[in-house]
């Protein structure tokens, strides 16, 4: 299979800054037995920073600039609400709102489009190959899976078909749908922070067997779990994981992902 042929590469800084924390990741091996110790029916994972390196809302709002499929007007508009996000002017919830909303006017077709050849050349090649296994057995297993995430739901969609995941489990964010298949401006969910555990309440998720997530905007999610995970986490969810007790995992990363 594809992802046996990468060459892998382990963290040491990352691995270090837990060891700062108290708390030592699990192996590999130790992870998986975890996660099979749980017995899960139903697991929910994070997708940036969790199934790949990555995050693919900036990566395709750079994505859709430079292909030229938003206008040179909203391009300089969504870049700068991005600089301003970045300075700590504009919230979590707000930006990712904002990076949904600027395709407003568009084509659905065309967005999808745009985000299957996003996927396929700057996410694929660098998914995390052990949470992809993952994902897959669990599958296999009759695992329920849900994706959660503050990326647009184009992209998450596309993002999680290759592993199996139906479009009806990914809660992302979203803009109401349009009977003529023009995007709207009308914002339906932005799952970040509390929001994601929100998301998964009304899907019937209460208490979902296994979660995975790895910033502390998937703190909220990652508190309503059974067993938790912090995989390849923040800084921050790395202290809230050593406070909380989570296990932490650090997947290996093929060795041309470059940050």
């Amino acid at each position: 299979m594809r992802q046996k042929s990468f060459n892998l590469v382990t963290s040491r800084v990352h691995l270090g800054r837990v060891c700062e924390n108290n708390i030592m990741p699990l192996s590999h091996d130790n992870f998986l037995a975890q996660v099979a110790a749980a017995q899960p029916r139903t697991a929910v994972f994070d997708y940036d920073g969790t199934l790949w390196p990555g995050d693919a809302g900036t990566g395709f709002m750079h994505w859709t600039v430079n292909t030229g499929l938003l206008s040179p007007a909203k391009a300089q508009q969504v870049l700068g609400r991005h600089g301003a996000y970045h300075r700590g002017e504009v919230d979590e919830s707000t930006i990712c709102g904002e990076m949904v909303q600027i395709y407003a006017g568009l084509p659905e077709s065309v967005v999808r489009a745009s985000a299957q050849a996003y996927f396929a050349a700057e996410v694929e090649p660098h998914l995390f190959p052990s949470m992809v296994d993952l994902v897959r057995s669990l599958k296999q297993g009759g695992v329920e899976i849900w994706a959660v995430s503050s990326t647009n739901n184009w992209v998450i969609e596309e993002g999680v078909r290759a592993l199996g995941i139906a479009p009806d489990r990914v809660l992302g964010a979203c803009v109401q749908p349009s009977t003529e298949g023009i995007i709207s401006k009308t914002i339906c969910d932005i799952p970040s922070d509390e929001g994601k555990a929100v998301a998964l309440r009304r899907v019937g998720l209460h208490t979902p067997d296994v979660v995975f997530g790895n910033s502390i905007h998937d703190a909220a999610m990652l508190a309503l779990a059974r067993v938790p995970f912090a995989v390849n986490p923040s800084p921050g969810l790395q202290a809230l994981a050593a406070n909380r007790g989570w296990a932490v995992y650090f997947p290996a990363t093929p060795n041309h992902w470059r940050s």
